[in-house]
């Protein structure tokens, strides 16, 4: 994967961390009420507040890790871990191809995941860019998550269509004149979860890394899952910071952040168990 240009993904700045059952029940509320709109960003601000009490209370996993001149080094995986693994990093090295049928197939199904009920458009229009690509031509949005980061975009529309249309359209909270754009917010945290997880380099080092490729055995899905998980934090981080596109890099790094944090509390044996799951609707 290149890196895209437009954003990118420095190192993480803040901490932050969400509370498992009392903010996801508090987010589901205050939506529910008659100003949802400016209540959902009062729920992203409760997320934030209460960080640094669960990371105190429930502390960080002590996995299985090796020192060697400061370097951690990777688990041992089973035979189950180590397929998945690698089937994974091949879907990284995919790029977009726009000569593809199969490629150029899933971007249509995209459109049609999205607005089910409008007219599929040609493959270069500018009605493409109401979705978030910053150019009438998708195509030239991809080079830093490859196909893998549509066919992201697809899972989190078909497993989770409530919250990919309220990101979509920005359905939640108190929303900035200049936004994120969705479909390339998309492309780029899927960039960010590659490099989060170190899953390009021939052995995992990074602790998120480690853990994760754990969850593999149970769940093929996981980095899809975390995907969507992953994009209901930014949105939800985004709210809180009342942030506009000049501190989408900001809020980028803060969600690598309470990803890595939520990845490795001791009780996470998957993705579902991740306390900011919780916010995805179906």
């Amino acid at each position: 994967m290149n890196q895209q240009m437009g954003f990118t993904m420095p190192p993480p700045l803040l901490h932050f961390y969400s509370l498992q059952h009392a903010v996801a029940a508090a987010f589901a509320r205050l939506r529910k009420g008659p100003r949802g709109r400016d209540l959902a960003g009062a729920s992203a601000n409760v997320i934030s507040k209460f960080g640094c009490l669960l990371a105190r209370l429930f502390g960080y996993s002590s996995a299985p890790q090796n020192s060697q001149n400061g370097q951690t080094l990777p688990v041992n995986l089973s035979p189950l871990q180590e397929q998945r693994l690698r089937l994974l990093r091949q879907r990284l090295d995919v790029p977009y191809n726009c000569s593809s049928v199969e490629h150029q197939d899933a971007l249509r199904e995209l459109w049609r995941l999205a607005y089910p009920n409008r007219q599929l458009p040609p493959l270069k229009s500018d009605l493409w860019k109401e979705m978030g690509w910053q150019n009438s031509d998708p195509a030239t949005d991809f080079r830093a998550g490859g196909f893998m980061s549509l066919e992201n975009l697809i899972y989190f529309a078909r497993n989770y269509p409530d919250s990919f249309h309220r990101l979509l359209h920005k359905a939640d909270g108190k929303r900035a004149e200049w936004e994120y754009p969705f479909a390339v917010a998309g492309v780029n945290i899927s960039y960010m979860l590659v490099q989060m997880l170190d899953l390009q380099s021939g052995n995992i080092r990074t602790k998120a890394g480690i853990h994760f490729v754990q969850l593999l055995e149970d769940d093929d899905t996981a980095f899809d899952n975390l995907f969507c998980v992953a994009f209901q934090i930014l949105d939800a981080q985004w709210l809180a910071r009342r942030a506009s596109y000049m501190e989408f890099n900001e809020v980028l790094k803060s969600t690598r952040v309470q990803l890595e944090q939520e990845l490795t509390i001791r009780s996470i044996y998957s993705i579902k168990d991740m306390p900011s799951f919780r916010m995805l609707k179906r």
